[in-house]
């Protein structure tokens, strides 16, 4: 019996959408849901079917043929397409005209992109204001990065699906930095100020970063300021470190205040701004939806 069929034999079955879109939102991959919403004539599928595809899966069917081809390109465009929030659209295929199938039917198909981490921040440092800020943060879309150079630091951290963990030795940390993707945010808060200017030292210079972060007072940050400037770091670059860190001056120090006051700066610096009118249209146009559901009007 081949390993296929000894799979089958074992009770293998393909994993279903719905299952599959659980896994993506949980681990924060990108990922595409293409639904039938509606359908007229001889159709494959019938509303309700739905198809999820990532970069390199495609989990369910809307039926097979040409047409599903096409919706697993238009899906796969919008896996291309930078987006930090989701995006949907909706496509109408004319089965005959459109996608070469003798079906001759119509179906409007709903493409839902869900970016995976709506935000990524890279951070260094597993102290007492590194794991409550991460307790903070884990339950939100966003992929964290958390480095450390010793061995014990992530001990008894619950994490999450879209937090990972590496323990890096401080030799081994310009691997680390070369790996930071741009438009990500960053915070340093080590356990070692060396280690923390070395970081500042090293991603200051990069202009591709969401923002970068440093632990400590304003005292520590003239200090640093000093001797970065004197090992040749340019005002342009030193102006992009935020220190200290947290949306305002404040006397707390218990390390969940400190966690909040920096959660909250971190949303304020991803989050783009309310739009002031109310009427501003969001998502798929009203004459659009008024088309393809005519009965809703």
């Amino acid at each position: 019996m081949t390993p296929a069929a000894d799979g089958i034999a074992a009770g293998w079955a393909p994993e279903p959408w719905h299952a599959a879109l659980h896994r993506l939102q949980q681990v924060g991959e990108p990922h595409v849901l293409a639904s039938i919403v509606a359908a007229s004539g001889s159709t494959p599928r019938e509303p309700g079917a739905k198809l999820v595809v990532t970069a390199e899966q495609v989990i369910d069917t809307l039926g097979g043929g040409h047409f599903e081809q096409q919706v697993i390109a238009l899906a796969r465009e919008a896996l291309a397409t930078p987006s930090a929030t989701p995006q949907t659209r909706l496509e109408t295929f004319v089965l005959g005209a459109r996608s070469g199938q003798c079906c001759g039917g119509c179906v409007q198909v709903l493409i839902e992109h869900f970016p995976g981490a709506e935000q990524r921040l890279s951070l260094f440092g597993a102290g007492h204001v590194g794991k409550a800020l991460v307790a903070l943060l884990a339950p939100l879309p966003w992929r964290i990065d958390w480095f450390d150079s010793r061995a014990t630091a992530f001990e008894g951290v619950a994490g999450g699906p879209r937090v990972h963990c590496h323990t890096v030795d401080a030799d081994a940390s310009d691997a680390a930095l070369a790996g930071l993707v741009g438009d990500g945010h960053v915070l340093i808060m080590t356990h070692d100020h060396a280690l923390d200017r070395r970081l500042v030292a090293a991603l200051a210079p990069r202009d591709d970063l969401a923002s970068l972060g440093l632990i400590g007072s304003a005292s520590k940050w003239s200090s640093f300021r000093a001797a970065l400037g004197r090992a040749g770091l340019g005002e342009s670059e030193l102006s992009r470190v935020r220190c200290p860190i947290g949306l305002a001056a404040s006397a707390a120090k218990r390390p969940q205040e400190i966690a909040i006051s920096v959660a909250a700066e971190l949303l304020a610096l991803s989050t783009p701004p309310a739009v002031a009118d109310d009427d501003h249209h969001r998502g798929i146009p009203a004459a659009t939806l008024r088309d393809a559901f005519p009965s809703a009007r």
